[in-house]
């Protein structure tokens, strides 16, 4: 038993050097030259543009089913006119930019560790180290700073479709006052609870795209093996948006 345990504890600590390792050459690279452009536009576009359906849509039912517990709880209490406070800032604190991640690491993920899985176990990325290409720079970096910068944009978004969710369910379908409903929403939200939202997105973003990449990028064991990294990518990547979560919150409030 202790020797698997410490078999597992080698094998958790050697995945975080590798991630971090990544992580190092990615800022080392960052801001040198040449710059793809194409290829950072091209990352934005897949993380950001094309994830916008799964997104909304995880927000907007998240939005009404809270409306739907929250006012189902509250009215025993005459308090559903805070529905729209409850909603609001659990969204825009935290179920926007946790949910969020938890989709792009499952989508853009388990992809970046699947594009670059293949390439490592078909020789590409040893060719493009032959063509004096560093691959880190090439197909790293646009996919790390891609997903930093787009998913607090989604998140964004999120917040406001969940918000709208929850107003359907509550006014619509529920009954609720309409005004109540948008006053009370705004009137304890302060900018803090908006930006520790879009801080942690980008965070998430980074830890995501770091992890799916340095899971593709040590690829070995041919489609086997990318199967592997494909899978490990997701969960590794979703378990690290839940435990930053935890310090995140701890830290700015």
């Amino acid at each position: 038993m202790s020797q698997i345990f410490t078999q597992r504890l080698e094998a958790t600590v050697e995945e975080i050097g590798r991630v971090t390792l990544i992580f190092g050459r990615v800022l080392a690279w960052t801001f040198r030259r040449p710059f793809d452009l194409r290829q950072w536009l091209t990352q934005m576009v897949r993380v950001g543009i094309d994830s916008v359906p799964v997104v909304l849509l995880t927000a907007l039912f998240t939005g009404m089913v809270m409306a739907l517990q929250i006012f189902t709880v509250l009215v025993r209490f005459g308090a559903e006119g805070y529905v729209g406070s409850i909603v609001g800032l659990a969204m825009v604190r935290e179920l926007a930019a946790v949910l969020g991640a938890l989709m792009i690491a499952g989508r853009c993920g388990a992809a970046m560790g699947a594009e670059i899985g293949t390439m490592r176990v078909t020789e590409q990325i040893d060719a493009l180290e032959v063509l004096a290409t560093d691959p880190v720079h090439y197909l790293i970096v646009p996919r790390v700073w891609a997903t930093t910068l787009m998913l607090p944009l989604l998140v964004v978004l999120a917040d406001a479709v969940g918000i709208a969710g929850g107003y359907l369910v509550a006014v619509v379908v529920m009954g609720a006052n309409s005004g109540t409903y948008m006053d009370t929403t705004f009137q304890y939200m302060q900018l803090d609870d908006l930006t520790s939202g879009w801080i942690k997105a980008a965070v998430f973003g980074m830890l995501i795209a770091t992890i799916g990449c340095a899971k593709g990028f040590y690829t070995r064991g041919g489609a086997e093996g990318v199967g592997r990294a494909t899978t490990a990518a997701v969960v590794t990547g979703s378990i690290a948006v839940l435990i930053a979560n935890f310090f995140l919150t701890k830290l700015m409030f």
